[in-house]
């Protein structure tokens, strides 16, 4: 009778057991991805490291730019440690898929197809598309003279299905850096980048042997990209870069890579 009892009560003791840790698994379950992010005190933040004037590292090694401080102002308002997971742009968004980082902040496009698969925030910077080639190329001046030329492109990036629309052939990039080295050395004919990185690219190496022939009209919105479904992280992202507009802390980020607001 003894043994039956105690039996009895191992089994009602081990019921309960897993029922607590079930329970205890429930409710971080139920957490939303911003709760868990809160609970860590720290996101992880997919950028290429690569991407002047957005993301890349300075003369001393560090990681800054345009998108980094952009990204380290919003955290720092919401009292979460931002930790930058440097990948390559054409693996970026599949390392998002993976959960290899909670979100991205690289200059990315807002297209409709990705708001179909993702959540983005608001936009806090537009730019306009410019077609670059070699300063003694004479032969393409606007998107229609790249059919059958060669041109230099990411492989995920919005501008590689611009230039291939135009009948241009692409050889896949790493950046727009490689791009330009392509064109220089006459492999390619042309490649096209944000407006803002070619200022800034022209601002540091003035000597290259480059120009810019055709700007679009229409601008492009960027903004962070997260996983579907990350409502209130977004939400808290959005609440951030608004505050930031509000009280000029935007401005002053933006004028310093820019010399301009960069928001519209």
């Amino acid at each position: 009778m003894k043994k039956t009892s105690a039996f009895f009560l191992i089994v009602c003791l081990t019921l309960f057991l897993a029922a607590c840790g079930t329970k205890k698994e429930d409710t971080a379950n139920n957490k939303t991805l911003y709760e868990q992010i809160k609970d860590k005190g720290e996101i992880t933040i997919g950028t290429e490291g690569t991407y002047s004037p957005f993301t890349f590292h300075d003369a001393s090694g560090n990681l800054t730019g345009f998108d980094i401080e952009v990204a380290q102002e919003v955290f720092k308002r919401l009292n979460i440690k931002p930790k930058f997971v440097e990948t390559k742009w054409d693996g970026m968004i599949a390392g998002l898929d993976a959960k290899r980082y909670d979100m991205v902040a690289n200059e990315v496009a807002v297209r409709p197809e990705r708001l179909e698969k993702y959540d983005m925030s608001d936009p806090y910077i537009v730019s306009k598309a410019v077609l670059v080639v070699g300063e003694n190329n004479n032969d393409i001046k606007t998107l229609d003279d790249l059919k059958g030329k060669k041109v230099g492109q990411s492989l995920d990036s919005n501008y590689r299905k611009i230039a291939e629309e135009h009948g241009a052939t692409n050889t896949v990039v790493e950046g727009f850096n490689q791009a330009v080295d392509l064109i220089t050395s006459g492999r390619i004919d042309a490649t096209i980048n944000d407006s803002l990185s070619y200022l800034d690219l022209k601002k540091q190496r003035p000597d290259l042997p480059i120009k810019k022939v055709y700007e679009e009209s229409n601008v492009t919105s960027n903004a962070f990209l997260f996983r579907k479904d990350s409502g209130e992280l977004v939400n808290k992202v959005n609440k951030a870069l608004a505050d930031m507009k509000k009280d000029g802390t935007y401005l002053k980020i933006s004028e310093k890579w820019f010399g301009t607001d960069v928001s519209k």
